[in-house]
């Protein structure tokens, strides 16, 4: 599906006004914070644009609104105006790709889930926001260079938001739905990470 429609972008704090190339509608139902009866996601593409990365926005009663859980979006906004585009940038992209994710604050950061077991976040360190993917380690992707000493984890630093490569990310989460290592049980198997079979 294509379609040409203006629609009101926060680009780093900044209002801006443009139009896009709308292509793969999906939907999804309302979450327990959302406070409208449907979201539409778009993958869109800016026309006359250098930016090339996909971008995604949320549609309820043709405006934009915010789905992100309000915590989440609090601590986004609490970052200085470089780590707030990082932050928003990939909490959207994130939560267009999970769509059946619980999200929250756990640990200070915010972290996705899928059935309670820990899937994605990324919090603020000394090396710049740091996207952390639980079972990254398994994903054989070489840009996801951080690997975990003790469990299965794999992350990337971002210091601009022009690092973040959303066709990257976007096939990170992707890989993230189907290779899951059980950290929701870990306590239980006292330590023992075992890998879910999601076949």
């Amino acid at each position: 599906m294509r379609a040409r429609i203006s629609v009101r972008v926060r680009m780093i704090g900044k209002i801006k006004y443009t139009t896009y190339k709308l292509e793969n509608v999906t939907t999804r139902k309302p979450s327990d914070h959302s406070n409208s009866s449907m979201h539409f996601y778009f993958e869109v593409c800016p026309y006359n644009c250098n930016f090339q990365k996909q971008l995604y926005f949320a549609f309820s009663h043709s405006k934009l609104n915010s789905t992100l859980h309000p915590e989440i979006d609090k601590y986004n906004k609490e970052k200085q105006s470089s780590d707030f585009a990082i932050c928003d940038t990939l909490a959207n992209i994130i939560d267009a790709a999970l769509l059946n994710a619980e999200s929250k604050i756990w640990h200070a950061h915010p972290v996705w889930f899928l059935n309670g077991n820990p899937i994605v976040g990324y919090s603020k360190q000394k090396a710049g926001m740091r996207l952390m993917f639980w079972s990254g380690a398994s994903f054989e992707e070489h840009a996801l260079n951080i690997i975990g000493k003790k469990f299965k984890d794999a992350s990337i630093f971002y210091n601009d938001v022009s690092e973040i490569n959303a066709d990257d990310v976007s096939r990170w989460l992707n890989k993230a739905k189907s290779i899951q290592w059980d950290y929701k049980n870990i306590v239980k198997r006292k330590g023992k990470l075992e890998r879910i079979n999601l076949q």
